[in-house]
């Protein structure tokens, strides 16, 4: 288990999406209002089955899906607000601004980011950035996850 005083290039590895799905949920537990969680990493890799854990450690009910053609969604059911941003279709960093996100992540919930490199310019300088990767040389179900807090 991470805790946030140790946060730096943290590795955790995973052997199924129910290990991931896990590891997202135990870290979720820890999360705070006003924190931003950036995920990043290939098609396939385990963005949203993470997220999908994550949600969960904040006790979300119901499914929670990647809101790749909306951009974002809210899950405010569980311990806190969860705004879930998929900014993977994004043409252009301004439309996030139509969309307000500066209210999501400096607000009263958790923001968690997929495909956060897209809008690296507009993520706030403290965040925590969490990398997914496969390596099918140690089979089709892992994945190496790289935690790092950025201050």
């Amino acid at each position: 288990m991470i805790t946030k005083k140790q946060v730096n290039n943290i590795i955790k590895e995973t052997y199924s999406s129910k290990e991931t799905f896990e590891y997202a949920k135990e870290l979720a537990k820890e999360a705070k209002a006003g924190e931003v969680y950036c995920l990043n990493g290939d098609l396939g890799t385990g963005k949203t089955v993470f997220t999908q854990g994550f949600a969960a450690g904040l006790s979300v009910e119901g499914p929670v899906n990647s809101p790749t053609f909306t951009i974002m969604q809210v899950y405010d059911d569980g311990r806190l607000p969860l705004y879930h941003f998929d900014v993977y279709r994004i043409g252009d960093v301004e439309e996030m601004d139509e969309i307000g996100y500066e209210e999501f992540f400096y607000g009263d919930g958790v923001c968690l980011v997929e495909w956060a490199k897209l809008v690296e310019e507009i993520l706030p300088k403290e965040r925590y950035d969490i990398t997914i990767e496969k390596d099918l040389q140690k089979g089709t179900d892992y994945r190496k996850i790289t935690f790092n807090k950025v201050c």
